[in-house]
């Protein structure tokens, strides 16, 4: 039985929303000439943010004056966006009724994976206005080698049968696969003009910083808490042994295409 696809993952795309506070405080934010270059690069202002999760991308987009509506599928975390001036609507996307709305520009914020790259670029096609964009974008987290491998480590101890590969020292071809099958999606549905961005920029952590946004990966939400809390005390000692504090590097990877 191979390995499934993110999309297939069902149960992990919609764990996020155990700590729905938690995610929206501790995940970083896009870096701002990211948002300013697809907003400029269009012409219109209304957004579709496809798993909008508590509204972190959405409300960059929305602070330069565009009309942004989320879909999510998570209740809890469409719930925490709304209470941050974001309209959301809860389903899928590839089941999501647009109720013959057209948009400017679709957006996913470290989301795309979770939908299927088939139906995903068939129903962007049907939202997306002529001459709109594509933007699907994620973060790369880059921490020091002793820090991803205390993590690595101690993650595949605990949960040895996770069906997402947990890299100790992941690079900027992470994401190479899920954007070559988006590009090919899009591609067979009339996208044109296909292009990626590499964003490089760091952000320093305290260890009670990093902490807190390590129960909100993907892998971490869905393991027991005696587990998860093993996974982050190897993490802790790890950080400890640099002082308490490190700075990690990013690289956000952003693909485009035009409708």
């Amino acid at each position: 039985m191979g390995v499934p696809e993110p999309h297939e993952l069902r149960k992990t795309a919609e764990s996020f929303g155990i700590d729905a506070g938690r995610y929206d405080r501790a995940r970083p934010r896009y870096p701002e000439v990211l948002i300013t270059e697809i907003v400029g690069n269009t012409p219109g202002a209304s957004i579709l943010d496809v798993g909008t999760g508590t509204g972190i991308a959405a409300r960059q987009f929305k602070n330069t004056g565009c009309q942004v509506l989320g879909v999510e599928p998570d209740e809890r975390m469409a719930e925490f966006a709304r209470t941050t001036g974001i309209d959301v609507e809860v389903a899928n996307f590839e089941e999501w009724d647009p109720k013959n709305r057209t948009f400017d520009i679709l957006t996913a914020g470290q989301a795309w994976h979770w939908v299927d790259p088939r139906r995903g670029a068939e129903k962007a096609a049907q939202v997306l206005n002529p001459g709109g964009t594509f933007a699907v974008f994620w973060h790369l987290f880059l921490p020091p080698d002793d820090i991803a491998k205390a993590f690595g480590e101690a993650f595949r101890k605990v949960a040895p049968n996770f069906p997402i590969k947990v890299d100790r020292t992941p690079n900027r071809e992470a994401y190479k696969p899920i954007i070559d099958k988006t590009e090919e999606a899009l591609h067979k549905t009339g996208f044109h003009n296909p292009q990626r961005h590499f964003y490089t920029w760091q952000q320093n952590y305290t260890r009670a910083e990093y902490l807190d946004l390590l129960p909100t990966q993907g892998g971490l939400t869905r393991v027991p808490k005696p587990q998860q809390e093993e996974v982050l005390a190897a993490v802790g000692a790890a950080i400890d042994a640099r002082g308490g504090q490190f700075t990690c590097d990013y690289t956000t990877v952003l693909f485009t295409a035009a409708s």
